[in-house]
């Protein structure tokens, strides 16, 4: 499988790289520099967000502004940047999309999405306000029901799935952390 462009040149002194199985017991094939022998990994995206709730139960969701799935409804998450943690960065997602203001709770979902190279983690978060201040990547930042919930019109399956677990786990009180893999889509 193909995800990403491929590694061309080596990251430490820029020789065009082999890919190989290296030479130290690896057993898959990677990125390897010839001249330095360094060994690049191409690893997942972690792509981290929040599952915003007010007291009530309505749930926050964003209405995308970019590309994939332009108009379409998603919880706030994007993917981790170097040098922060994955709650960090479902903090700061859910500032960036929603302008929201939340506490950060506990783990929810890790959904494993391994046809398209991603891991995606979902923290419950609580909403301080109902007062929201979209960013860019945002069209509009909306509280919903959960019978008032656009289920067709929502942007991804890791989406639709984590928000399903929630409120499955709502309804019954039962606190878990959800290990869910996904399959590609059949065509």
């Amino acid at each position: 499988m193909t995800f990403r462009a491929p590694v061309r040149f080596c990251r430490n002194c820029g020789t065009a790289v082999q890919y190989r199985v290296p030479d130290d017991g690896d057993t898959r094939e990677r990125a390897v520099c010839p001249a330095c022998n360094t060994i690049h990994y191409e690893n997942p995206l972690n792509v981290v967000g929040t599952i915003p709730v007010m007291p009530d139960g309505r749930v926050l969701l964003c209405k995308r502004n970019i590309e994939p799935r332009w108009g379409k409804w998603t919880l706030p998450a994007g993917f981790m940047e170097l040098g922060e943690t994955t709650s960090q960065g479902a903090a700061r997602e859910t500032d960036e999309e929603a302008g929201a203001q939340i506490r950060m709770g506990r783990l929810f979902s890790l959904v494993n999405v391994p046809h398209v190279g991603q891991v995606h983690v979902f923290y419950c978060a609580d909403l301080l306000s109902e007062h929201f201040n979209p960013g860019h990547e945002t069209i509009e930042a909306r509280l919903f029901r959960e019978e008032d919930i656009p289920w067709d019109e929502l942007a991804f399956r890791t989406v639709s799935t984590t928000l399903r677990l929630w409120f499955e786990d709502r309804k019954t009180g039962i606190e878990q952390v959800h290990n869910v893999d996904l399959e590609a889509p059949r065509s």
